[in-house]
């Protein structure tokens, strides 16, 4: 486990982001992404009758949707032991495999550092 105020600043940032997106709306997950030019983006789990995505690959497709073009690091806070491998390989098409995806508990504690690949 990682004390989030040993992380980067900026990781720092995505883990307190998504850690809030996940409080605010009550779901399950909650995550962000940063991008290649330092923006992030935010979201939760989105769970509808006739669409389910997960926290991390709904805050990829908004980086895509806002026209990203890579990715610099992920966050997901989430109280599972492990990201989903779809969730990775979101984060991999757009980040690449190096690409770090911190994987926190829902009080913020980084417990693993992930790659994409």
């Amino acid at each position: 486990m990682t004390d989030s105020n040993a992380l980067d600043p900026e990781d720092r940032k995505i883990v307190t982001l998504a850690r809030s997106a996940r409080a605010r709306n009550g779901v399950p997950e909650g995550a962000a992404v940063r991008d290649d030019t330092g923006r992030t983006y935010v979201a939760a789990t989105v769970e509808l009758p006739s669409l389910r995505l997960s926290a991390l690959r709904t805050a990829v497709a908004m980086a895509v949707a806002s026209g990203a073009r890579s990715l610099e690091a992920a966050a997901v806070v989430t109280s599972s032991e492990s990201a989903a491998e779809d969730d990775l390989a979101a984060v991999r098409d757009l980040g690449g495999p190096g690409t770090p995806v911190l994987l926190a508990s829902p009080d913020g504690t980084v417990r693993l550092t992930l790659s994409a690949g």
